[in-house]
């Protein structure tokens, strides 16, 4: 196990070090923030945000409702006679 483990590490260090190219920063990433890649992220991240703000005001009235609904039947409850 000791000499698979040796390889594996030794064949991760080449391939940092022949392929470093690859590995360049993003435009968002390297400063050039008014490029039309930084640009597309940007909108990436608004859209992520408004899709997960939609589904958790979503789920929050849900429950807001359920609460009501529940309020409203013990009411209806205690103002019911009892048969």
């Amino acid at each position: 196990m000791k000499p698979l483990r040796t390889f594996l590490l030794g064949a991760g260090v080449v391939c940092l070090v022949h392929c470093n190219g690859v590995a360049v920063a993003c435009a968002a990433c390297y400063g050039k923030s008014d490029s039309p890649m930084a640009q597309g992220m940007n909108a990436g991240i608004y859209a992520l945000l408004a899709v997960i703000g939609t589904v958790l005001s979503g789920a929050a009235t849900f429950f807001v409702v359920l609460a009501r609904r529940a309020s409203n039947f013990a009411k209806t409850q205690e103002d019911s006679p009892v048969r």
